[in-house]
């Protein structure tokens, strides 16, 4: 007998349930350690690698290329321009992780995607980069995340699913970061 893959919004859901259950199982199989290195290169121009992790209780060895993503400045911003600024990439992240976690839990729960399309926004002031007011931060002020989606489930119900964003976590809530710095 021939069977078919349960597939909805692109994800297998079998697949999914079974991770589900997998974990629920053996909850230490839900910890993962995500990893980049970062080299500057000159001004404002760093390119990252990332290749390996660690998740599902074992170091992951599957990735056969090494993913790399550079980021630099705008000319206005004494930068060459060779890549996104970083704040840029951060709105990348946010958008993808929440529109891949609503994809998902969307899938999980039966509901049927047809498009997804967002736009982000994040708005900044220099004083506090240039420190030329220590009560201006640094970071984005706020970032504005709209999504366009085709779907027959409520946009409250979409928004639920895009909650279970890691990304939308990690900004929205203090993430402690630990700096070390180890001179040569």
């Amino acid at each position: 007998m021939i069977t078919t893959a349960n597939i909805k919004n692109g994800v297998n859901v079998d697949q999914l349930v079974d991770t589900i259950g997998a974990v629920q199982q053996n909850p230490e199989l839900a910890k993962f350690q995500f990893r980049s290195k970062n080299d500057w290169i000159n001004g404002g121009h760093c390119v990252s690698s990332i290749k390996s992790f660690y998740g599902v209780g074992q170091e992951d060895e599957s990735r056969q290329e090494t993913f790399t993503m550079e980021c630099s400045h705008p000319q206005v911003l004494l930068g060459q321009d060779e890549a996104a600024t970083p704040p840029e990439v951060v709105l990348h992240a946010l958008g993808s992780c929440l529109t891949g976690a609503m994809v998902y839990h969307a899938a999980a729960n039966g509901i049927d995607i047809e498009s997804a399309t967002s736009t982000l926004e994040g708005g900044c002031d220099l004083h506090g980069f240039l420190g030329l007011d220590p009560e201006v931060r640094t970071g984005f002020d706020g970032i504005t995340f709209k999504l366009k989606v085709k779907s027959d489930a409520t946009a409250e119900q979409l928004e639920n699913l895009a909650k279970f964003s890691p990304v939308f976590d990690m900004i929205t809530n203090p993430t402690p970061v630990s700096i070390e710095i180890v001179k040569e």
